[in-house]
């Protein structure tokens, strides 16, 4: 952005002006990328007739939800293999900072419910053909104490500068969504009565959702950074904006920039990345044309059972027969003159190989997809040993595992932005718990727990590393490994103990609880029961003087 640019918007109607201008421009950029994901969402929902013109009313219209069931069953590959973050230390005087903040990023994610952001975030990759991530911190959370999260961002709501396939080289990003007068009301009291909705016209279909638009405003959130040539950094800000004017303006409270990393706080994530674009394809886009061509053979086997299912019946003057006569069932004899003139029209069936084609088109997209009858739990040929199911498995779910990847990839960065939020927005400390050797146990997070004081006297940022793990795994892969483990406390290469810390199952922690309180009560038992034993020894074998 030019020192020009800088210095108009420094004046709130020189901010509007420009946020304005860039949605605008942005907007108009997306309008082809909107109509693309209404019709995604609709080929997923099987309402992908409306795209073909209605001829004849009482023609069959059939879908075979092929691509939704895909979607859904990869989706739930995808949340079994959800991550979860496993903070390392680089140091050993570093590894109880580690641990509490392993421990506060756990909690921030069950409060915000991640789960469900999750299962939206798998939605949109797969549909959409990208998902958007937002990190940030909520003061309000954890009554009062607040926290940071991650959070789905609606793909249909937040404009990327079309210009550029990295966001963080973008001029804006721009988050917008219709909120009601009331709730503007409510947050903006200093400017009741002057919001409309303006540029609604603009807005895909979906998020209007028909309400009444004079009853509601149109808000943006408007993102911007600024670059400083001095420290070679650049400064993030962040202004709310509706009715054509700014309401709310990070510069008041932040003039140093609203987030210290200076970073877009949005993650984008493509399924199919597009060249020379941020945004992304889905499996939709990939099997929309075989869903509808299978759908059209359908409508074609349905017509044609319908024709067959009302046959003609041709009748010449010349027969003397009375059509109406003919038509009632209920009579048992009719008279006419000749029967050589009524004919029976017969509508001739169709090939067989058009339903072999349209079932081959059905298990394409199974197969091309990914989804097919191993990775969906169809096992046949008698198999029933669970590290059998689990290798069919693991070897059809390719494509699932190779986009949960791309999902821990993106994850992983969202987390390393989480830990930065919390580094400079953690002011009040909060105890977290953790699980230390089977026991739950707490700690206290503050301001100083991500810094580590230098012989100096000044503080320096701790750097972790950041693994990611699956947070729940596979029940077929979980009975595998433990057909495994017991196949070698079988054999006698594993202790009972060893067992069962390398099994899975409910309880584990409590179980290896009691084993060392159990273990430790018989080393504290077993000296002095052979001390005992041995002076009784000693004792009973002394030879008599």
């Amino acid at each position: 952005m030019g020192q020009d640019a800088l210095k108009a918007m420094n004046t709130k109607e020189g901010l509007a002006n420009r946020a304005y201008s860039l949605f605008e421009e942005f907007s108009s950029a997306y309008a082809q990328e909107w109509a693309r994901l209404e019709e995604a969402e609709r080929m997923y929902l099987g309402d992908h007739w409306h795209l073909v013109p209605e001829l004849d009313p009482n023609e069959p219209r059939p879908v075979t939800p092929v691509l939704q069931s895909t979607v859904e069953n990869i989706a739930a590959d995808l949340i079994d293999l959800m991550p979860e973050a496993s903070i390392l230390a680089r140091t050993p005087e570093d590894e109880n900072a580690a641990r509490l903040t392993e421990a506060l990023i756990r909690e921030n994610h069950a409060s915000n419910c991640y789960e469900r952001e999750y299962r939206q975030l798998c939605h949109d990759l797969l549909v959409g053909g990208y998902m958007v991530q937002e990190v940030g911190y909520d003061p309000s959370l954890f009554s009062g104490f607040g926290g940071a999260f991650i959070r789905h961002a609606d793909n249909m709501g937040i404009l990327f500068d079309p210009l550029c396939s990295d966001i963080q080289e973008g001029r804006a990003v721009i988050k917008f969504g219709l909120r009601t007068i009331e709730w503007l009301k409510a947050r903006f009291p200093m400017f009741d009565g002057e919001f409309d909705g303006y540029s609604a016209k603009r807005l895909p279909h979906d998020v209007l959702l028909g309400a009444n638009r004079h009853k509601c405003a149109l808000l943006l959130e408007f993102w911007w950074r600024e670059y400083d040539e001095d420290t070679g950094t650049s400064r993030l800000h962040m202004a709310q904006l509706t009715g054509g004017r700014v309401v709310a303006d990070s510069r008041k409270a932040k003039p140093e920039g609203y987030f210290s990393h200076g970073k877009y706080p949005f993650i984008v994530t493509a399924l199919y990345p597009r060249k020379g674009s941020c945004l992304g394809y889905g499996l939709v886009d990939m099997f929309k044309r075989q869903q509808q061509y299978a759908d059209k053979l359908d409508q074609i086997v349905s017509k044609n059972a319908l024709m067959a299912s009302h046959n003609k019946l041709l009748v010449t003057h010349a027969s003397g027969f009375d059509t109406d006569d003919l038509r009632d069932w209920s009579r048992e004899v009719h008279t006419g003159e000749s029967l050589s003139g009524i004919t029976w029209f017969t509508t001739p069936p169709l090939p067989a190989y058009i339903m072999q084609y349209i079932q081959l088109m059905r298990e394409t997209i199974k197969d091309e997809s990914g989804a097919n009858d191993f990775s969906r739990g169809g096992i046949a040929g008698g198999i029933t040993a669970a590290s059998a199911i689990a290798a069919l498995q693991e070897m059809s779910s390719k494509r699932s595992r190779m986009i949960s990847a791309q999902m821990h990839e993106a994850y992983r960065e969202a987390v390393r932005l989480e830990i930065e939020v919390e580094r400079e927005f953690n002011i009040l400390p909060r105890t977290v718990y953790f699980t230390v050797d089977g026991e739950r146990t707490s700690g206290l997070f503050d301001s100083g727990t991500l810094k580590r004081r230098l012989p100096g006297g000044k503080m320096q940022p701790i750097d972790f590393s950041v693994l990611i793990k699956v947070q729940k795994q596979n029940r077929w892969s979980v009975l595998g490994q433990n057909e495994l483990v017991l196949q070698m406390l079988s054999l006698g290469v594993l202790t009972s103990e060893q067992a069962v810390e390398l099994m899975h199952f409910e309880g584990k922690e409590l179980v290896l609880k009691r084993a060392k309180q159990n273990a430790a009560n018989s080393k504290h038992l077993e000296p002095a029961s052979f001390g005992e034993n041995r002076n009784f020894q000693q004792q009973n074998l002394k030879s008599p003087k």
